[in-house]
């Protein structure tokens, strides 16, 4: 692949960012930002003008964004929210350009760019297991730190998120089907080797996400579409009646049972403000977040042995500490009912775009299962790391030459390049 081609900074991302993401999943934030700059500026170079940002997915984002940047008006930290709402409009507008420049790519960069992507997640997967096998000695030591602190092995699940989302992408490179099956079973065997659950549940939703995908993409897109609108629409009402219905959190660990504590607190503090939210940003300081669950939460949750008083009698045991843990449920706390609606649009317009591709259907589920399990929604990392998704996805090859380790076996059989986003 040329250096000059826009899809090379991607391609090169691709390469480095699964590694990058064990060693300190924070650098995913910057280096992608450099990545989407420098292909808007090739793309330039190359095409003499600035590519544009179009697409369904893009303008359903700026009405979310937008909504947000509003919300400042009312929200606990003005100054927060419409920053906050300012940078995500604009990193949405320049992946959206650097995705539609790798799309208009050619078919060969597209086919390195893939390549290249394969061979990140295999070097990513195994520098993530010498890290775990060896007591995390690698990331302690690109910190500086003689022996690993217990707490250290926390900051792999993020990378785990990134094997999760990038390997349906993976498997549709030009490699030979055994070079595919060994990626696979060595990701799902890392991931469900290493501390990560909700990474975990991923992983598998997005493999056989992509499975179905492939059999019956038009069923799948439907069932896609439907079910993350009517779970994000109706996700108040629907912990709700989970939480409310007598579930014993007792049987559960104490840190899935403290996401179940989350949860019914945002739902108290969705019903004060339901259809214009908190503002952008308020889960960090919405009222009560910084308290320990009371005794009517603990019980109506069951969580009334004494070691589930004790451990939620722990000043760390916040009600809400910094955000829900759930996706929909922080849209409904911070945005109320119209961000819900349109943060719905933009997921099915996500999906009508990825619904030509197994592939990129199977990296928007696991996507959606980690956005409804854990991490801020609006992280950067988070958003950096769907960016570059949606710029991949753009760049997988429409056909291929002979799968390499194929031994010059017969092309990979042709299918249409995803929507722009």
């Amino acid at each position: 692949m040329s250096r000059t081609s826009p899809a090379f900074p991607i391609a090169l991302l691709l390469l480095v960012m699964p590694a990058a993401s064990v060693l300190q999943f924070r650098a995913i934030a910057p280096l992608a930002l450099v990545a989407l700059v420098a292909t808007v500026v090739l793309a330039w170079r190359a095409e003499k003008r600035v590519p544009a940002p179009r697409g369904a997915p893009l303008w359903a984002a700026l009405a979310l964004f937008g909504w947000a940047a509003l919300s400042a008006l009312w929200a606990l930290e003005p100054k927060r929210a419409l920053l906050d709402a300012l940078s995500l409009g604009g990193f949405a507008l320049l992946g959206a350009a650097a995705a539609g420049a790798v799309a208009r790519t050619s078919d060969a960069a597209k086919q390195r760019l893939a390549l290249w992507l394969a061979a990140g997640l295999a070097m990513g997967v195994a520098l993530a297991a010498i890290d775990y096998a060896t007591g995390n000695a690698l990331r302690a030591a690109v910190r500086g730190l003689r022996e690993a602190p217990a707490t250290l092995g926390f900051g792999i699940k993020p990378a785990i998120t990134v094997f999760a989302v990038l390997l349906p992408l993976a498997l549709a490179a030009p490699i030979a089907l055994w070079m595919r099956a060994a990626l696979a079973v060595a990701s799902v065997a890392v991931a469900l080797w290493l501390p990560a659950e909700s990474a975990k549940l991923a992983i598998l939703a997005g493999l056989a996400g992509g499975g179905i995908a492939a059999l019956a993409p038009r069923l799948s897109f439907r069932l896609v579409a439907a079910g993350l609108a009517a779970v994000i629409l109706a996700a108040p009402p629907l912990f709700g009646a989970v939480l409310g219905s007598g579930f014993n959190a007792e049987r559960l660990p104490p840190s899935a049972a403290h996401r179940l504590v989350i949860w019914d607190f945002a739902l108290e503090r969705i019903a004060d403000r339901p259809i214009a939210g908190w503002g952008l940003e308020a889960s960090r300081a919405v009222p009560g977040g910084r308290d320990v669950a009371p005794e009517s939460a603990l019980q109506r949750l069951h969580l009334t042995s004494p070691a589930s008083r004790d451990w939620f009698a722990r000043p760390s045991a916040q009600r809400l500490p910094l955000h829900p843990h759930n996706g929909p449920l922080q849209v409904w706390l911070e945005l109320g009912l119209i961000g819900a609606v349109l943060a719905a649009l933009l997921v099915v317009t996500l999906a009508a775009a990825a619904r030509r591709r197994p592939a990129t259907m199977g990296a928007l589920i696991a996507a959606a299962v980690v956005g409804c399990l854990s991490y801020g929604v609006w992280q950067g990392w988070w958003i950096a790391l769907l960016l570059v998704l949606i710029a991949a996805a753009n760049g997988l090859p429409r056909r291929s030459a002979a799968p390499v380790g194929a031994g010059g076996a017969s092309a990979v059989r042709p299918s249409p390049a995803p929507g722009s986003p």
